[in-house]
């Protein structure tokens, strides 16, 4: 990379990273929030232009830290949330407020799709995706039923990221990563017209991750003050760039920790049958990826500071000065219905054990240990023989903390992969930038292996491992379907 410099812009669900590689790894970092509105249970809405201002603050936060390389930016690169989207019009005005892809609404839609197609498993074979009310495919029909204007005054569906390369280049497009989560694509990428029935006039130009989307243009070149004409590649979704940033392969599945967690496989061709529950996406410089999305991690643990009161430092360390299986607490994860591996929507979070002796680190320590188990299902789900996996890669918010690595360790019985940065997914962006414009990045000089964690934890964990791992689902009440 002698030479080069590139700046990735990774679109998070809570906020947008703007960070400058060099041969010397990640040299200069901003950030700047972007806020999710909640106006109805189970809705989740971002302002489209908080994606355009968040991307120019973090810039000029990255700017300051590194002027100097700052000027010498060859291209842009992006890593983004997928499953996000808004309708805007042909001068890219947003119609309305985006719908997150943590977005609810659209329960009965999916149910719809699901019944026309035969059957959620048939969808999932079709498209990869396990169809239910977070479903774009499924909010699209919703929109189509609810608020039709803004569809008939739309020219384009876009994500985040698509609307943001579009700003900087006037370039209309979307990748295959986005694309392939989205419901409307099978998996080797052709339309599937039921599923994008109302939409599919509105849905931009797939393209790869390593296409330049373009150059950048005159204003968007001023507010971010880059060369004009400066390329900008369109890059991929999150959990592909975090596999390319974790090093991660079939044999060391990649584990990321953030607004929720997953679980990701990258593979050169799908499994027949695929494995069940399991999404099936395309990679961002081949093949696949099995995955497995969560319901809640960073997402149940913030709330848990809302009404405790406590900072995330402060609750976390609490959480790892309880023991193992959190003296008795037993917690399910899931504020928005049970998503991988047990894709139950009528699901809830509830703590189970509790005593007035207990405090918000056993709380704590309890969704720590749960999301934990989760993952765990999720590594049996992907693998029947899980002895098939070496390793464990670690990204997201998540590597920061030792007791969410140690956990990992001992839920698994596997040793945990750290990297020097632990922003895999914008590492996983500058090595799709430059196998675009060149020379290619090797992954072990821009972000090498830090240290394999494993410690011995799982026996101290069975009490909570029992209330969680071995709960039987198939025994709940209709009610909680």
């Amino acid at each position: 990379m002698t030479g080069a410099v590139l700046l990735t812009l990774d679109l998070g669900s809570s906020a947008t990273k703007a960070i400058v590689w060099s041969d010397a790894g990640a040299v200069a970092m901003g950030r700047a929030e972007v806020s999710t509105l909640h106006p109805q249970p189970g809705w989740a809405e971002q302002d489209p232009e908080d994606w355009w201002t968040s991307v120019v603050a973090a810039c000029a936060h990255a700017r300051d830290a590194d002027p100097t390389r700052w000027a010498a930016v060859s291209a842009v690169g992006f890593s983004a949330a997928r499953e996000t989207f808004v309708p805007v019009d042909a001068n890219l005005h947003a119609l309305g407020r985006g719908i997150l892809w943590s977005d609810r609404r659209a329960g009965d839609e999916a149910i719809a799709l699901a019944e026309q197609a035969g059957d959620v498993e048939t969808l999932r074979r079709q498209t990869g995706v396990v169809v239910d009310a977070g479903c774009t495919a499924a909010k699209a029909l919703w929109l189509a039923a609810h608020e039709p204007s803004r569809l008939r005054r739309a020219r384009w569906v876009l994500a985040p990221r698509d609307l943001v390369a579009a700003r900087m280049t006037g370039e209309i497009a979307t990748d295959v990563t986005l694309a392939s989560r989205t419901g409307f694509y099978s998996l080797d990428g052709e339309i599937v017209k039921e599923t994008a029935a109302a939409v599919e006039h509105l849905l931009p130009p797939v393209r790869d991750p390593t296409a330049i989307a373009g150059g950048l243009r005159g204003e968007a070149a001023d507010q971010l003050a880059l060369p004009s004409g400066t390329p900008v590649v369109l890059g991929a979704g999150d959990r592909a760039c975090e596999v390319l940033g974790t090093g991660a392969s079939a044999a060391v599945p990649m584990v990321s920790w953030g607004t929720t967690t997953n679980v990701s496989v990258p593979v050169d061709t799908v499994p027949v049958p695929p494995p069940a529950s399991i999404s099936i996406s395309r990679g961002a410089l081949g093949g696949h990826l099995l995955e497995a999305g969560l319901s809640a991690s960073g997402a149940a643990i913030g709330w848990l500071c809302n009404v405790t009161g406590r900072d995330l430092h402060g609750l976390t360390d609490a959480a790892a000065a309880s023991p193992p299986g959190a003296r008795g607490v037993v917690a399910l994860p899931w504020l928005h219905g049970a998503r991988a591996p047990w894709w139950r929507p009528g699901a809830r979070a509830a703590f189970l054990g509790l005593t007035g002796a207990h405090g918000p680190g056993d709380l704590a320590r309890a969704f720590y240990e749960a999301v934990a188990f989760d993952v765990a299902r999720s590594l049996e789900r992907l693998s029947a023989d899980t002895a098939g996996f070496v390793a464990l890669a670690a990204a997201g918010g998540g590597v920061a903390s030792h007791l969410w690595i140690d956990l990992l360790a001992a839920v698994s019985g596997l040793p945990v992969v750290l990297r020097r940065s632990g922003e895999a997914g914008s590492a996983g962006a500058a090595l799709v930038a430059a196998a675009a414009t060149g020379p290619p990045l090797e992954l072990e000089r821009v972000n090498p292996t830090l240290v394999k964690r494993y410690r011995e934890l799982r026996p101290l964990s069975d009490r909570a491992a029992t209330g969680v791992l071995d709960l039987g689902l198939d025994e709940w009440s209709d009610e909680w379907r």
